[in-house]
């Protein structure tokens, strides 16, 4: 096995302790860390589990340990993977095809919270992801909870979240370590990338080589986009040839034991055009400006409205899209944001993607700047630090 960081147990627990004060003054009696396949953070980050197909959870009561909560398909997988002993399995999380499982015997909400502290009175009762939960979930949550009383379900993704947003020395090192493969990742795609490939098979180039370099996967979706439909601020890779004089942006991120990393580079095949020239510069410029501006002690709001106030004078303000910066760690884009509406202080061990989109809905292309940063007490660790240049390749 490569020598790659990875979070100890004793970090695991800790967390559940840190949740557990944050509940007590709170007055949540249970929270629910609730996450799918596609965003498994806050079930990933109290278990290091993350599900396939089905979806899992993490019940955390005011006192004692957690429970897994997973689908009945998963549990030779998620005891292998598991840093939380008891795991149970609940009808609740299955997959979205809904078998029945006859014969099975499974847990429910109501076993599993007697398991936990038996009788016990409810008053509040939390869940930590709740804009990701499904119906079925909520449902069987819902019903299991009339037993205890009028009990409403609560929104209680802060309650995690004021606390993953501040990385520790372990998490940090996860995100070095995807943030050095994800840039030799990128050097690889930009010496191997052609004329003629897909933005299919340029996506696989990424893939295959952070594979090879140790990733455990992608940090989100990869995207190649090129020429017209590059102002995709969300996308696929397409089944689109590059070429000539295409400006193509390269969206690459890996993933070290749940921790993500990105980047984000334009390159233009053949020699850029003025037009190209002056937008790649401008993007490069802009995310320079939110790097040097971000240290603890400094309104979030304010790099935002530098950001936009900059982007304007440019001649770019109908390019933009979002705030400069997005949380990042357990997932590439995690809570907090950086917009003009933020009404928070940047703190050390924050960490974000400094995340500069510009797009053209008139002339149907856009590109990314993107790097990770960790905040300092005097401005930022540059995880990523990959070259802000122009990448002409030759044709």
């Amino acid at each position: 096995m490569m020598n790659l960081p990875s979070i100890p147990l004793c970090e695991y627990k800790e967390r559940v302790k840190k949740v557990q004060e944050q509940m007590k003054k709170e007055g949540f009696d249970f929270i629910l860390s609730y996450g799918n396949e596609a965003e498994p953070q806050y079930v990933r980050y109290f278990s290091n589990y993350w599900p396939s197909f089905e979806t899992a959870g993490v019940l955390i009561a005011q006192e004692g340990d957690p429970v897994l909560l997973i689908g009945p398909e998963s549990y030779t997988y998620a005891s292998d993977r598991s840093k939380i002993s008891e795991i149970c399995r609940l009808k609740a999380f299955r997959e979205s095809s809904e078998p029945e499982y006859p014969g099975e015997t499974l847990d429910t909400f109501n076993t599993v919270i007697e398991k936990l502290v038996g009788k016990a009175e409810i008053k509040r009762f939390g869940v930590a992801g709740l804009p990701l939960m499904t119906i079925g979930v909520y449902e069987a949550l819902d019903e299991a909870l009339k037993k205890y009383g009028d009990i409403k379900i609560e929104k209680a993704d802060y309650i995690v979240n004021n606390i993953r947003m501040h990385k520790t020395e372990n998490e940090l090192a996860c995100m070095r370590a995807a943030a050095e493969i994800t840039a030799k990742t990128m050097d690889y795609v930009i010496e191997n990338i052609r004329v003629g490939m897909t933005e299919q098979q340029v996506a696989g180039l990424a893939l295959g080589k952070m594979h090879e370099l140790g990733a455990e996967r992608e940090s989100y979706p990869l995207w190649v986009l090129t020429g017209k439909g590059s102002n995709q601020a969300i996308s696929r890779p397409r089944n689109k040839k590059i070429e000539k004089g295409d400006m193509t942006f390269l969206q690459i991120g890996a993933r070290v034991d749940g921790y993500a990393s990105s980047i984000g580079r334009t390159v233009v095949f053949g020699k850029a055009t003025d037009e190209q020239r002056e937008l790649i510069e401008v993007g490069y410029k802009a995310q320079a400006n939110v790097i040097s501006m971000l240290k603890a002690g400094v309104p979030a709001a304010d790099v935002a409205k530098a950001h936009v106030k900059f982007v304007t004078e440019q001649g770019y303000g109908d390019w933009l899209l979002y705030g400069p910066c997005h949380g990042n760690g357990t997932m590439e884009g995690e809570a907090p944001w950086i917009e003009t509406n933020s009404d928070y202080l940047l703190e050390e061990n924050m960490s974000f993607c400094v995340d500069i989109f510009l797009g053209s809905k008139e002339k149907e292309i856009g590109l990314r700047m993107e790097d990770v940063v960790c905040v300092t007490k005097d401005g930022v660790e540059n995880l990523t630090n990959y070259p802000r240049e122009l990448f002409e390749i030759d044709c």
